[in-house]
């Protein structure tokens, strides 16, 4: 059977990267000094965006210290920051530095490391099933972590009572990882088949599965109690609010984690880009690279939901945004899509908490309405390639 990429013959895009390949040919420089020029190499754009990002990243950081409903100034940052000691006297001085050190750090810290997390599953996803409209939260990923971050917050107090005391504060974030796992197992298996994977089918397979998720999480709704409900209401909309050292230290290990090992999986989602034949033969242990990818995006969707909800989009307008401008090559896309992604929620966060101060919009309304118009875009540009 023919391999495909997405819906279309592997053989089509294999006719691209020949034409691409004859046009990167060497040229002598102009300047005269023999030095030789190879066009269509993009690791040096990607390097200098690279850059960019991380500076960038620093910038929105900082800028979203000073923002915010308290009137906390740049120098009351700074002081707090640097500052060993408060005068006990200066009224002032002390609400500054609670609410940066106690409120705006960790939210930040959590924003960096659930925007990274988000950005580089998306791309990862995208990269294993080679097309762009893979996304953890419109395949189902987030809701299958979601349901499973339901059960414990709803069934916590119940039957589930001695596996909470035994693990505690991680529990959450492994009930999340557990749902996060199964779904994409799910649709993995349901979208690809002997090397295809369509796009149309891994569409409607997440369409079923966030279906199939959200009747379960209907019914745990149905049974919680009315703090219960309230916690689940503003929890699925997706919120930075609730960021304190406590969550950072139970969901960062296992986000850092995941982002440390995503970027050992460039070579072989670059290989799995020409089709699995291909990469076979190339020498790649591609199974092992798939269940390895599946395994990353599961802990780190489903570490992100359980201390933020749900928070969508930001999986797919990331890693495509990037791919326009440095390409393809996962060396550079994914250490790029963290920075991005974790830029982006930081200023998504910003918005959310200073629009209508002193009130807060939930961060996943923001993502959402940039993502969503986004999302149309990608199909109508790509309507020729979905066979819809």
């Amino acid at each position: 059977m023919t391999d495909t990429v997405g819906d279309m013959p592997a053989s089509h895009f294999a006719k691209r990267n020949t034409v691409a390949a004859s046009s990167n040919v060497i040229k002598p420089a102009e300047s005269g000094k023999g030095a030789a020029v190879l066009q269509g190499d993009r690791s040096r754009q990607a390097r200098i965006l690279i850059a960019f990002l991380a500076v960038l990243l620093v910038a929105v950081a900082l800028f979203s210290l000073t923002a915010g409903a308290s009137q906390a100034s740049s120098w009351s940052v700074l002081k707090s920051l640097f500052s060993s000691q408060i005068n006990p006297d200066d009224i002032t001085a002390q609400r500054d530095h609670i609410i940066i050190m106690d409120i705006r750090l960790p939210r930040i810290i959590l924003g960096i490391l659930i925007g990274a997390s988000l950005a580089v599953s998306g791309a990862v996803m995208q990269g294993l099933f080679r097309n762009p409209l893979a996304d953890p939260g419109l395949v189902g990923v987030s809701s299958g972590a979601s349901l499973g971050a339901i059960v414990v917050i709803v069934l916590g107090g119940t039957f589930l009572a001695p596996v909470l005391g035994f693990l505690g504060m991680y529990t959450l974030p492994l009930a999340a990882f557990i749902g996060g796992l199964t779904t994409t197992l799910i649709l993995y298996r349901v979208a690809t088949r002997r090397g295809r994977t369509s796009i149309a089918t891994m569409l409607l397979a997440g369409i079923a599965l966030g279906a199939m998720t959200g009747a379960f999480s209907g019914v745990l709704v149905y049974i919680a109690d009315d703090r219960q409900l309230r916690d689940l209401t503003f929890w699925g909309m997706g919120s930075l609010a609730g960021a304190t050292w406590i969550k950072i230290l139970t969901a960062g290990p296992i986000i850092a984690l995941t982002l440390f090992a995503a970027p050992f999986l460039a070579r072989g989602l670059n290989a799995l880009a020409l089709g699995e034949a291909t990469a076979n033969h190339l020498g790649l242990p591609i199974q092992r690279i798939k269940n390895t990818a599946i395994i990353l995006v599961a802990a780190a969707t489903g570490a992100s939901v359980a201390v933020s909800g749900g928070i969508g989009f930001v999986g797919i307008v990331v890693p495509h945004l990037l791919r326009l401008s440095i390409g393809p090559d996962h060396r550079y896309l994914l250490p790029a899509s963290a920075l991005l992604g974790a830029s982006m929620l930081l200023l998504a966060d910003a918005v959310s908490r200073t629009i209508v101060a002193p009130a807060e919009i939930p961060i996943g309304i923001v993502t959402a309405f940039v993502g969503a118009p986004f999302f149309l875009w990608i199909l109508l540009r790509r309507r020729g390639l979905l066979d819809l």
